[in-house]
């Protein structure tokens, strides 16, 4: 083997080895056990809640380990709360939304479908994190999403692709490694800063009428990066930073999504903003 054939794949398998290790250990395992207290098909939305909420994991998660703190904080305030899994690749059954994003987005379609169905709401509001913030802005704008849709809220999404804390911008110094990339694990190539995908995703306004955003970031994101790269622009949209609502959290990329109760009350106050409180470092007991 050539040296620069040898150094594209050596790139190529830091690329993914740096993904996986900025994932929570637990979501690297996809778990086949049935969720707790959610994923209830039985369960009718309140009048005081009155859509379903449907939850999209990250790259490399899925439909139970990404929300084992989120989805009881919601179902525990009266919430009908759903999760999916997406983005699988054949022969690679452990890791999740690895495959075309278009396609992880007709998933989520099919899905939404069947929670509407199920609880008989005309509407379901969407939380996800990471690719799972952004990859729903797809269905969205592309598969008739915004018809089903009230809410999207997006926990540290990559909105607008990411560097993944400057690897990427290694990607052209080594001829064919992002070819590579895209081969064996299209999900992330989707992902990178300026790919096809994300341009297409953003052509003509992040964001499409009927559906109200709020983008959840944190300033020590090293996944999706730079952060600010997360906020979306529009007339319907609210970008929060943790810091900005409590200068002690030190959440980064995994924890905002997984066990930041700070970020979990500001996706509560997305959910319900008619009844919406201050979100302080205080909300970490409430």
């Amino acid at each position: 083997m050539l040296p620069f054939q040898r150094a594209r794949r050596h790139l190529a398998a830091l690329f993914l080895a740096a993904a996986v290790a900025l994932v929570p250990t637990a979501a690297a395992h996809a778990s086949a056990a049935p969720s707790s207290g959610w994923n209830d098909y039985s369960c009718k939305p309140s009048a005081a809640h009155p859509r379903p909420v449907v939850l999209v994991h990250g790259t490399f998660g899925n439909s139970v380990d990404n929300w084992l703190g989120l989805a009881p904080y919601l179902t525990a305030r009266g919430y009908c709360v759903f999760s999916l899994d997406y983005g699988q690749l054949p022969g690679v059954p452990v890791f999740n939304g690895l495959g075309p994003i278009d396609r992880s987005a007709g998933q989520l379609s099919a899905y939404v479908d069947k929670v509407l169905a199920a609880t008989g709401a005309a509407k379901a509001d969407l939380v996800g994190h990471s690719q799972g913030g952004m990859m729903p802005r797809y269905y969205l704008k592309f598969l008739g999403g915004a018809a089903k849709v009230n809410a999207l809220v997006g926990i540290a999404p990559d909105s607008h692709g990411s560097t993944l804390s400057g690897l990427t911008n290694l990607l052209p110094y080594f001829p064919g490694a992002k070819d590579l990339i895209s081969a064996a694990t299209p999900g992330l190539a989707d992902q990178i800063a300026g790919s096809p995908f994300v341009t297409r995703l953003n052509e003509g306004g992040d964001t499409v009428p009927g559906v109200h955003y709020t983008v959840i970031a944190t300033q020590y994101d090293e996944v999706a990066t730079p952060w600010r790269t997360q906020y979306l622009s529009g007339s319907d949209v609210r970008n929060v930073l943790l810091q900005d609502l409590c200068p002690l959290d030190l959440s980064e990329h995994v924890a905002i999504g997984t066990v930041d109760r700070i970020a979990f009350h500001e996706v509560a106050n997305a959910l319900d903003p008619a009844h919406a409180t201050a979100t302080t470092c205080a909300s970490v007991f409430s």
